[in-house]
């Protein structure tokens, strides 16, 4: 399940990176029978996983999909069965080092080593990771789901839309001045 990109949310500075996007996990009991495909190496037990990304000029929440079982769908293949679709020919999205490819800015593959866009992505990496913690605030996430697997994204749409209220509404993020025309 996904949300498209929401145009509303997002501000153009004339950047052609606008999103940064993140995976995050979430620990549930481990299915039966034993599966390989739902195992997460951030907690070394079964996971399922939501992409999330994040405008970089207003620090809103734009694009949420998943869940995918953590061990069989990593970052980067969750980003090329949907995201990428999405993004405008030579638009690209900021991203950590579990994405590579043609659509993802990454610390290792801008073609620039400019102190300033790396300044720059840092600060919106940071702040996304933020924005990840901000769903395991709520015990539901935060602990191990006990629940049906189905309902598991009930729970977490939810949260995200309750997070994204809190940013607009009580505790706007910092902001991050990014702008790269390259």
């Amino acid at each position: 399940m996904q949300i498209q990109l929401n145009n509303r949310f997002i501000d153009d500075n004339g950047s052609r990176c606008k999103l940064s996007v993140d995976g995050t996990d979430f620990m549930v009991y481990e299915p039966r029978p034993f599966d390989r495909k739902w195992y997460s190496e951030k907690f070394h037990g079964a996971g399922l996983r939501y992409e999330i990304g994040v405008c970089i000029q207003t620090g809103w929440i734009c694009w949420v999909n998943g869940p995918f079982p953590c061990g069989s769908w990593p970052d980067i293949r969750i980003s090329r069965d949907s995201l990428v679709y999405e993004l405008l020919p030579d638009e690209f999205v900021l991203a950590d080092r579990g994405y590579g490819g043609a659509y993802h800015l990454t610390p290792n593959n801008t073609g620039h080593n400019n102190r300033l866009e790396k300044k720059m992505m840092g600060a919106a990496r940071a702040r996304h990771e933020s924005i990840n913690r901000l769903f395991k605030v709520y015990g539901c996430l935060k602990q191990k789901w006990r629940h049906q697997l189905t309902k598991h994204h009930n729970t977490f749409w939810a949260i995200a839309n309750i997070t994204q209220l809190k940013i607009t509404k009580e505790r706007a993020n910092w902001k991050v001045k990014y702008q790269v025309k390259w």
